[in-house]
């Protein structure tokens, strides 16, 4: 009877250590979900110094990951492999994912910051209310040029990037609708067109500029830029404010034919497992003063407007990055096409790529 009295002890104590060694690795964040926060970025689009002030206020552990296109980083949230807390699709991307219900809807009022967003880049057409998203950044796509590796070229029309003399001069992104839209932008038609005449057409002319195409390529596109290695490229306006601020001799224009206007924007997938940690995360990211040194950092427009009173006015004034609502408004954001006409500009940009070789 002691024997039987002194196991069932023995397993009482055993099971209060258990619980008790339980609740302490909960409340402090260790094995538990609560604990981490799992971020799905494209790549240097955040200060990595702000993911180490994020974890030093909340305890919360940052796990970033970064994604190159918006199709790749969906196709891995569909998956579910990761549960990803918080990621940052662009507009029509947004609405794709909305559509397929891999989002949370956002609830405002858990987020005191909210107010500081510019109320322009509020309740757009890809998520009416901003019901999915919060605003992250925004600005053009445009051209990036040298002047001091030209021979006067300028380029105030999409056209400019066909003058004879640019022979393996120009460098264009490895992305479909940055690449097939500057072709329609050169035509003078819609960035969201479905007109498969339009489109053949556009690709038809795009083919015409293989010449001067020295290279189709994502980020390394910046340092040869910098290093004088290419004098020409079609990019975002991000990306050409990082090679201007290492190379002063280089220049951004958007050409007058019109461009894409774009939004990346936070969201919180369906599988989030971090739900509190993700308002947290996106509360910090809206204060004022962090949204100012995240612009500083990377590069990008913010679309947080107490943020602009923390940056420095020659920035915030230059209208190359931050174009006034009248130049805005002749810039065309892009729309969900659905996943058939996307095919077929993925399609018509392989053609494209191949027609090259």
């Amino acid at each position: 009877m002691k024997e039987i009295l002194r196991v069932a002890a023995l397993i009482v104590t055993v099971s209060v250590v258990l619980w008790f060694i339980n609740s302490k690795l909960n409340a402090s964040g260790g094995p538990s979900a609560k604990g981490t926060l799992t971020v799905y970025n494209w790549g240097e689009f955040i200060d990595p110094d702000l993911l180490k002030q994020f974890e030093k206020e909340t305890g919360i552990k940052v796990i970033y990951e970064t994604f190159d296109t918006n199709e790749g980083m969906m196709a891995k949230i569909e998956q579910g492999g990761t549960s990803y807390d918080i990621t940052m699709p662009s507009e029509y991307m947004v609405e794709m994912m909305a559509e397929k219900d891999l989002l949370l809807p956002i609830n405002h009022n858990k987020l005191s910051n909210f107010k500081n967003i510019d109320p322009y880049f509020l309740d757009l057409p890809f998520d009416p209310g901003n019901t999915y998203s919060i605003p992250y950044f925004w600005g053009t796509v445009g051209i990036a040029f040298n002047p001091t590796l030209l021979e006067g070229q300028t380029f105030e029309s999409w056209d400019n990037l066909w003058d004879p003399s640019l022979k393996q001069a120009v460098i264009l992104v490895d992305s479909a609708r940055e690449t097939i839209g500057m072709g329609l932008n050169s035509l003078d038609y819609s960035l969201n067109t479905t007109d498969l005449d339009q489109l053949r057409k556009a690709t038809d002319k795009l083919k015409t500029l293989s010449p001067n195409v020295k290279a189709v390529i994502g980020d390394e596109v910046t340092q040869l830029m910098v290093n004088g290695e290419a004098a020409v490229s079609l990019t975002w306006s991000g990306q050409a404010a990082d090679m201007m601020s290492e190379n002063e001799d280089i220049d951004y224009i958007v050409p007058k034919e019109g461009s894409n206007l774009w939004f990346d924007n936070i969201v919180i997938p369906r599988t989030a497992k971090n739900i509190e940690g993700a308002y947290a995360f996106i509360n910090f990211m809206l204060d004022a003063k962090m949204a100012a040194q995240n612009a500083d950092y990377v590069g990008y427009s913010t679309p947080n407007l107490a943020a602009l009173d923390f940056m420095d006015p020659e920035v915030t004034s230059d209208e190359r990055f931050y174009p006034d609502e009248e130049a805005r408004n002749h810039l065309e954001v892009y729309k969900n096409l659905g996943l058939e006409m996307l095919g077929h500009y993925n399609e018509l940009f392989l053609e494209f790529k191949m027609d090259m070789k």
